[in-house]
């Protein structure tokens, strides 16, 4: 009995290590770089980085500054360090030749941060720039909640039909394009033939919010390109797209992020409803009547974004730096916290 107890105990040893071993491998194994990052880019603007494993292949996306998410050309894992490669075709003038640049983005992680570093190279020229920049890791997106519970607060009236009190540029040195015409906030971004480019600055609340509905009314010229930022970092697209398939670039989309379940846009010059709502990290848009995007998860912020944290309190911003385009009747009901 005595033997048979042993060697149960010696199975059971036997047992318990290579549990132990399987576990630490599986530990060891985990890839560290897989998850959503919010990056402060070299020059202080919003970034996003995702990574994402599939059968043991990686592939990762990433958004610098402005423009849309993209897929990087190449990612992979060399030691401790994340190496992603992303290759830039340009030519000088229309007629030339286009010159490949290959950017070089390593990083290291120490828990939830990164430290990154962005070396750019070309042909006769393998140092072209090298700048270093941060991130930090968004914990994942919960499940959506449920809409039919949520109470609000007093509702906010953003604009008051008379002048631009409450709102300001977020970039004060920029040129102003925004003014009041009969009730309306107005975008007339107006550039001279023959001077210099003029930069003209988006409209921001002075305001700041959490979670809450927004409500209003757009109008855009023909071939208008606008934008209203949730929170400062998500966008949602204001186009003249009618006419046009479904895109994540079109009339009421998370701009590259989320697109539209129908196009339900109308033409431009006509007045048009939007009902958004924003409730942890999901998004949920109504145009003309439709829902067009049914309360979705945003990994990370869009292009133009004031900065990448997503549980930072922030403006309802208005893009004023691409186009005309009017504004009314914009009312918010922040969501009260239960």
């Amino acid at each position: 009995m005595k033997t048979r107890i042993c060697s149960c105990r010696f199975v059971l040893a036997c047992l318990s290590a290579i549990l132990v071993a399987r576990s630490a491998f599986a530990a060891d194994a985990a890839n560290p770089f897989v998850g959503n990052w919010a990056l402060t880019l070299p020059n202080g603007a919003a970034g996003w980085l995702g990574v994402t494993e599939d059968q043991g292949k990686l592939s990762a996306s990433i958004l610098w500054g402005g423009g849309s998410v993209l897929p990087v050309d190449d990612v992979k894992v060399d030691g401790n360090t994340l190496v992603v490669t992303r290759l830039h075709a340009a030519a000088k003038k229309a007629d030339a030749a286009k010159v490949v640049t290959t950017e070089t983005i390593t990083a290291t992680i120490d828990g939830d941060d990164l430290k990154l570093t962005t070396v750019t190279s070309r042909p006769g020229k393998p140092d072209a720039g090298k700048a270093e920049f941060t991130g930090k890791r968004t914990p994942p997106v919960g499940p959506a909640p449920d809409l039919s519970k949520l109470q609000f607060g007093k509702p906010i009236v953003l604009f008051n039909g008379k002048d631009l009190e409450g709102w300001k540029l977020t970039d004060p040195k920029a040129e102003n394009g925004w003014s009041v015409i009969d009730g309306v906030l107005n975008n007339n971004p107006v550039q001279e033939p023959g001077k210099p480019h003029k930069h003209y600055g988006n409209l921001r609340t002075e305001q700041e919010f959490e979670d809450f509905n927004l409500t209003l009314e757009t109008n855009v010229p023909p071939q208008s390109n606008s934008g209203v930022y949730l929170r400062g970092i998500y966008e949602v697209q204001i186009l003249d797209s009618f006419g046009k398939p479904v895109d994540s670039h079109n009339m009421g989309a998370i701009y590259s992020r989320i697109t539209p379940s129908e196009a339900v846009e109308k033409p431009s010059g006509e007045w048009q409803t939007l009902d958004i709502t924003l409730v942890d990290r999901h998004a949920t848009v109504i145009l003309n009547g439709k829902k067009i995007i049914d309360n979705q998860p945003l990994l990370g912020c869009t292009g133009g974004a004031l900065w990448s944290d997503q549980f930072r309190p922030g403006p309802i911003y208005l893009q004023g730096d691409h186009s005309g385009a009017n504004y009314r009747n914009m009312i918010l009901r922040p969501v009260l916290k239960q």
